[in-house]
């Protein structure tokens, strides 16, 4: 019975690909500041880009080299991170900043075929264009890797090309995914980390039938999307983060061992010691303050 909900759900899909409402369109051709490479590199490591896309033995705290990562399996099939070094063929070498911000924040690629959404671009969406552009330059500067990598292996009917456009119609909203009231300075930035680039909400929090995030249970916890586990609840319920403190929230977010292996959860303590502590203890702040969930039975 399950199983033919799920059909029928995806069969809603497809058929959302045929019609409905344009996603509104992302620029960060607009006024920006001088590009800084320093703080594309933050908001590499905030959006953990070498976890999918750089492969075995190429992670580097300094030149990750992002040919293409490990194959991401969940039942709607099998997708792999793409090539994204400077390499004018199979990678980003050859796109403008335009088609980037097209791919990053609107999940199109330069070809107009809509991606996957094993690729998160709708956390990315809420990214700022100057953090678009500087990301950008950031990327352009890491080592050429030629080669592609293999390619995605959807089932049926995910696999119709009208399907990932069908998802990205119905589920690519920029705006925050939860309001705060009354949010300073550091919730916002917070705010802004975990919704943005952090994406923290692809794995802890519930999805529909579809794969969409339901947002009245955001990072409420979820079953993750190949199956392996649990990702935890981060909202301050008792079934959560409950009564912790921010600094506690803050140690927790240091890796346990950065020698361990580079996956998961470790993976992302692991980018994160790429911020500054300030920023961790504004992710702290974030988690505090939403509204609390409790997790799904």
């Amino acid at each position: 019975m399950r199983n033919i909900g799920k059909l029928a759900a995806l069969c809603l899909l497809v058929l959302a690909g045929c019609a409905g409402q344009e996603t509104p369109a992302t620029s960060a051709g607009g006024a920006l500041a001088e590009v800084s490479r320093a703080n594309g590199e933050a908001i590499f490591w905030a959006g953990g880009c070498a976890s999918c896309h750089a492969g075995a033995g190429r992670v580097s705290s300094k030149t990750p080299e992002l040919g293409g990562g490990e194959p991401i399996r969940s039942d709607f099939g099998t997708f792999r991170g793409p090539n994204i070094s400077p390499d004018p063929e199979a990678g980003i070498g050859g796109w403008s900043l335009a088609q980037f911000d097209r791919a990053l924040r609107s999940g199109i690629a330069p070809d107009g075929h809509a991606y996957y959404p094993a690729f998160p671009y709708d956390s990315f969406v809420r990214l700022r264009d100057q953090d678009v552009a500087d990301l950008f330059a950031f990327l352009k500067s890491l080592p050429v890797v030629p080669g592609e990598v293999a390619g995605n292996a959807p089932v049926f009917p995910v696999s119709l090309p009208v399907a990932a456009e069908g998802w990205r119609r119905m589920y690519l909203r920029p705006g925050p995914a939860v309001t705060l009231a009354d949010a300073g300075a550091e919730v916002a930035r917070g705010q802004y980390l975990a919704e943005g680039p952090g994406h923290c909400g692809t794995c802890h929090t519930p999805r529909t039938p579809l794969g969409g995030a339901r947002l009245s249970r955001w990072l409420g916890g979820a079953e993750l999307l190949d199956g392996s586990g649990t990702a935890p609840n981060l909202t301050p319920h008792e079934d959560g983060l409950g009564v912790r403190s921010i600094e506690e929230i803050v140690e927790a977010l240091h890796p346990l061992d950065p020698e361990l292996n580079y996956s998961g959860m470790n993976a992302a303590r692991v980018n994160l010691t790429h911020l500054p502590e300030s920023d961790l203890r504004a992710i702290a702040a974030y988690l505090k303050a939403l509204p609390a969930v409790a997790s799904a039975e």
